[in-house]
C-alpha cells in the first residue's frame, strides 16, 4: 500500500473550527478527530464522521477506525477532584437548581457537576 500523506488544515477556536483535506472543506462531515504525531513521523489523523454524512469516496485510502474513548476514567478523575463541602455550598447557592421537590439536593448537585464538567459554571473560590 502506498504511504502517501495528505495535506490537512485544521483551525479550531473554542468549540468550532474548520477542517480541509487536500484542499477540500470537510468540516460538515466530521464530528471530531484525534491528531497525534511521533518525532520523525508524519502526523496521524483519525476522523470521526458525522452521522449525517452521505458522501461518496472512490479511491485508495489508509483507514483508521475511531472508537470513542471510555468516559469512565475521565469521570472518575473529575469526581475525585471535587471537594464535597465546595459542592454542597455551590449547590445551595444555586437557587435556580433548588425547587423544593424530593431529592432536590441530589438533583442540584448532579446538575452542578454537569455544569462544571462542561465548563458552563465555575466553582466559587472560597477564601
Amino acid at each position: 500500500m502506498d504511504d502517501q500523506v495528505h495535506w490537512v488544515r485544521i483551525t479550531a477556536e473554542h468549540t468550532t473550527g474548520t477542517m480541509a483535506l487536500d484542499g477540500r472543506d470537510i468540516s460538515s462531515q466530521v464530528s471530531g478527530y484525534d491528531l497525534r504525531q511521533r518525532a520523525g513521523q508524519p502526523a496521524e489523523l483519525v476522523l470521526f464522521l458525522s452521522p449525517v454524512v452521505k458522501d461518496e469516496f472512490d479511491g485508495l485510502a489508509r483507514v483508521a477506525v475511531g472508537v470513542s474513548p471510555d468516559p469512565g476514567p475521565a469521570a472518575a478523575a473529575f469526581l475525585s477532584a471535587i471537594d464535597a463541602g465546595e459542592l454542597e455550598r455551590n449547590a445551595l447557592a444555586r437557587y435556580d437548581l433548588l425547587n423544593g421537590g424530593p431529592h432536590e439536593m441530589t438533583r442540584a448537585m448532579l446538575a452542578l457537576l454537569q455544569d462544571w464538567a462542561s465548563g458552563r459554571w465555575q466553582p466559587e473560590v472560597s477564601g
